[in-house]
């Protein structure tokens, strides 16, 4: 039985492999004559080839150990670094309490509790005879207007809507400015920064001080950002400096009906067994900048954010840094512009080299078609942390 199985199964099995070894065959001679295959081929032949890991792989054992070693060394390196930061801290915090006194009489200035003295405000410009001709302009036109406007009008108290202003200049602040914010952030007198104490963990704190006003009763409100100087264990070669870990906000004290953050809505509910309507009213958040000082909270339980929240941390913690290296040290450039026309024109530049990449990337698709057409200190007591 055992022989007979045999003799009837072998000679059609051999036919099959004999049909479908040559079907292969044909099909594989076919696909090698093809030129546009052949050249995929040889490019991914060629970066396989060619990356680091697959030639550190064909490595001999001894100068892997070696390799290794200087990782350990790198290790070490990126300690040294982080102490660097930590150093350099101190050094911000040391050159923070020099820059304090001019900026304390930059708010005395702007708040209009002081004025200038003439040797103060003298200020040579490079187009002085621009200015003067402008001046002169500016000066009849101030005697033209003199009857109907009264003293006061003709000089305003300080520098009127100052960090307002800058608030609109910045793109990256006036896209977070709603309408209704606007009149609250006229009262802001003055922008603060806080280094931590020696010996404390590294942070900042931003304060943003606002005269009296009908909105709420904070004279002070105020954002801690939490750093971190430290390589992480689990990679230690991502090290950059310091980071922004997370952020504390202040709870506002709104007076009566005058919280931006939240919006009351109407809401229709109707009863299930009766059939009755009734209309009731709930608060919901409203758009606002004043959410800056409700952070979302960076995960500490090991839980990963949602992309949206990654997104959102991640700008706040921009927007943090850029207060504090960009906004507080150059705010009367970002209230001329100054700052902004050189950020621009930076901008710019590296805009026009992405664009001549790109012409380039548009070029080789054209030569393509052509072939085949087919990335904490304490709070100050004026502001209850949240």
């Amino acid at each position: 039985m055992a022989e007979n199985s045999l003799s009837d199964g072998s000679p059609a099995d051999s036919v099959e492999a004999a049909k479908n070894a040559s079907n292969t065959e044909k099909l594989t001679d076919q696909v090698m004559q093809n030129p546009q295959v052949l050249a995929a081929l040889q490019e991914r032949l060629d970066n396989v080839s060619h990356t680091p890991s697959s030639y550190i792989e064909t490595l001999p054992k001894a100068v892997k150990r070696r390799i290794n070693a200087l990782k350990q060394l790198q290790v070490r390196c990126a300690h040294i670094e982080a102490k660097f930061y930590e150093e350099v801290h101190d050094l911000e915090r040391k050159y923070a309490a020099l820059y304090q006194p001019l900026f304390d009489k930059r708010r005395e200035f702007i708040t209009g509790d002081v004025e200038p003295t003439d040797a103060e405000s003298a200020w040579h410009s490079e187009n002085e005879e621009e200015d003067k001709l402008a001046g002169d302009m500016k000066n009849k036109v101030v005697i033209a207007e003199k009857e109907a406007a009264t003293a006061e009008e003709l000089n305003p108290k300080g520098i009127p809507e100052f960090w307002f202003t800058i608030f609109r200049n910045v793109d990256m602040l006036s896209e977070l400015v709603q309408e209704y914010d606007e009149p609250i952030l006229k009262h802001l007198q003055d922008i603060k920064v806080k280094f931590s104490d020696p010996g404390q963990p590294m942070s900042f704190v931003l304060e943003f001080h606002f005269e009296p006003n009908d909105y709420f009763t904070n004279p002070v409100l105020t954002k801690t950002y939490k750093m971190k100087s430290e390589p992480d264990k689990a990679d230690p070669f991502s090290f950059e400096g310091p980071e922004i870990v997370d952020c504390d906000g202040c709870t506002i004290d709104w007076k009566k009906g005058k919280n931006v953050t939240v919006k009351t809505i109407k809401k229709k509910q109707k009863h299930k067994g009766r059939g009755t309507v009734r209309t009731i009213t709930k608060q919901v958040p409203n758009e606002s900048f004043f959410n800056f000082f409700s952070p979302l909270k960076a995960s500490g339980d090991g839980e990963s954010l949602d992309e949206d929240s990654e997104f959102t941390l991640a700008s706040d913690f921009e927007i943090g840094h850029f207060f504090r290296e960009r906004i507080v040290p150059r705010a009367v450039l970002y209230f001329t512009g100054e700052a902004i026309e050189d950020d621009d024109n930076f901008e710019e530049g590296e805009e026009g080299e992405e664009e001549e990449l790109e012409g380039d990337e548009e070029a080789e698709d054209e030569d393509d078609a052509d072939v085949n057409p087919k990335k904490e200190p304490s709070q100050p007591a004026e502001c209850k942390q949240q």
